[in-house]
């Protein structure tokens, strides 16, 4: 069984993640993935092609910082560069899901299952919730991001309530709502779905 594991940024999908690992369920981190394909050749060359090679540094490598504020600038950019990496990564996933097929199920935990077109890879998908100020504050501290930088990324995201109807299975992560009772509720459903 495959099952998504998506949240809007600062949402702490990767927190939830960690728990389902803690259970040992495997676990496909796309955005994790998908860095490593901007750091081969080819992928590297058709994003300087769409951004410019201002998104290298000094050495000739990656800065990924400049590379996130030009795509985040320019909604062309940011969609071609999805439309590059997006098929790379469905494609690594489709193997990589391959080497795991006895296990009862796999995660493939990614920020943007609904807006990449995704969704018909799962059987089912996990939603972290959270407050939008509580994943700003998230976001501010682990990013050191200004933040009308924050809430730029954050209008290429669907709202909560959007991705919650297309989930089947919400955590809220508010800080007050403990994690691990919502996951193991959610580990058992899936185990027994998957018998």
């Amino acid at each position: 069984m495959k099952v998504g594991l998506t949240g809007n940024m600062g949402s702490g999908k990767s927190t939830v993640a960690s728990i389902f690992r803690i259970l040992q369920i495997s676990i496909y981190q796309a955005d994790i993935e998908a860095k490593k394909m901007y750091l081969t050749d080819d992928v590297l060359k058709q994003a300087i092609t769409l951004t410019g090679d201002q998104i290298l540094d000094n050495n000739g490598n990656l800065n990924r910082q400049t590379l996130a504020e030009i795509a985040f600038s320019n909604p062309t950019i940011l969609h071609a560069l999805n439309q590059l990496i997006h098929p790379l990564v469905r494609e690594d996933f489709i193997k990589w899901a391959l080497q795991h097929n006895h296990d009862a199920y796999i995660i493939h935990e990614a920020a943007i299952i609904f807006e990449s077109g995704f969704l018909s890879e799962y059987d089912k998908v996990i939603y972290v919730s959270c407050p939008e100020s509580i994943a700003l504050e998230r976001i501010e501290k682990r990013d050191h991001l200004p933040r009308e930088l924050i809430l730029k990324r954050m209008q290429y995201q669907l709202p909560d309530n959007e991705k919650e109807s297309l989930s089947d299975f919400i955590i809220l992560n508010d800080g007050n709502t403990l994690l691990i009772p919502q996951v193991l509720s959610i580990h058992q459903k899936l185990l027994e779905g998957s018998a």
